[in-house]
């Protein structure tokens, strides 16, 4: 890799998206340490539309180097990391008022999360050597499904009027095994991602009904 007489990294268009969505999932942490929980879920939510389709953007350029390629995975990672493995486990030990039960859950959710993204990143490097073109099928749970499982179980039990961290921990729990069990995904296309925008302006909807109603 060439040292140019530049800022280091990458400033093109096809890392813009995965930059608004690391800096939304850090504004979301914040929400959460001053207990603004709706606010960092809606955070979460808006890193996960981020993140769809930060991919997409980024094929569009054909004549990206190696390095940019390369780049792009790590960043993606370590953006993920902070979204939606650091913002989801922040937000629910906030929620549950200091609760060590919680707190070990969260550590282990982010703990997984951190094992699957590394891990995911070398089978990447090494898939890339002998295909071209993105991958179909994830291996376990990816870690942006926290976007999805957190605002819908978090809206969910405000609508029912109980105390969310409950069943949040349990989700956490169980989206922190499914992220490094090797079981196959497919991975969605177009629409599979269509139906989930449209499950996120659903979950988004519900949220503001149920903490309009408390």
């Amino acid at each position: 890799m060439k040292h140019e007489e530049k800022l280091l990294g990458y400033y093109n268009y096809t890392v813009v998206l995965t930059y608004i969505g690391m800096l939304t999932g850090f504004m979301g942490i914040a929400y959460a340490f001053e207990g603004r929980v709706t606010a960092a879920i809606v955070c979460l939510m808006v890193a996960g539309f981020c993140d769809m389709f930060d991919g997409a953007i980024a094929s569009t350029k054909k004549d990206r180097t190696a390095c940019e390629k390369n780049f792009g995975i790590q960043i993606d990672s370590l953006s993920d990391l902070i979204c939606f493995g650091v913002l989801p486990g922040i937000t629910v030990y906030s929620m549950s008022g200091k609760n060590a039960l919680t707190l070990t859950v969260s550590a282990m959710f982010v703990l997984c999360g951190l094992i699957r993204l590394a891990y995911f990143n070398v089978d990447e490097q090494e898939r890339q050597k002998t295909q071209a073109g993105p991958r179909s099928v994830y291996y376990g749970l990816p870690i942006t499904m926290s976007a999805i499982f957190v605002p819908l179980v978090y809206g969910f039990a405000k609508l029912i009027k109980l105390n969310a961290f409950i069943p949040l921990t349990v989700a956490l729990l169980i989206m922190g095994v499914m992220y490094i069990l090797p079981f196959r995904l497919k991975k969605p296309h177009l629409f599979g991602k269509i139906c989930m925008v449209l499950a996120g302006v659903a979950e988004l909807v519900l949220m503001i009904f149920a903490c309009m109603d408390v």
